[in-house]
């Protein structure tokens, strides 16, 4: 029962992400729903958070960007302890394998993050519409 009010936690976070090339929301081009979302407890009051992401299209150039503005977002706005992958959904992506280690590599994540540009995207993509 927990779970599933994390679960629906997360759902709502990401689903207002907005995609870096178009106006539309992830939710919208179905990038993300709520069957990408899973949480599983691994310890008393932590859970693991697993999204897998659909790219619009296998050659998506902004893979990277959409999964670093799911990580940005989950990171700020989870309410629970929490261990967070993304991924790509399996054989969605041309580069799937590379994208999913840049998206889950701390160190990567922080570099991207330290970028004014690149942070300015994300920005404008993680931010509520007023």
């Amino acid at each position: 029962c927990f779970i599933v009010g994390r679960l629906s936690s997360a759902v709502d976070i990401i689903r207002t992400i907005r995609d870096p090339e178009k106006p539309n929301t992830l939710e919208e081009l179905e990038v993300v729903t709520e069957s990408c979302v899973e949480v599983h407890e691994i310890g008393e009051d932590e859970y693991l958070v697993v999204i897998r992401f659909t790219p619009t299209v296998p050659h998506c150039s902004l893979a990277t960007l959409i999964g670093l503005c799911l990580r940005i977002k989950l990171q700020r706005c989870l309410p629970f302890r929490h261990k967070l992958e993304i991924y790509i959904s399996e054989g969605t992506h041309s580069t799937e394998e590379d994208i999913n280690k840049q998206i889950n590599d701390k160190e990567r994540v922080a570099a991207a993050m330290e970028n004014p540009n690149l942070r300015e995207i994300v920005e404008q993509c993680v931010t509520e519409p007023d």
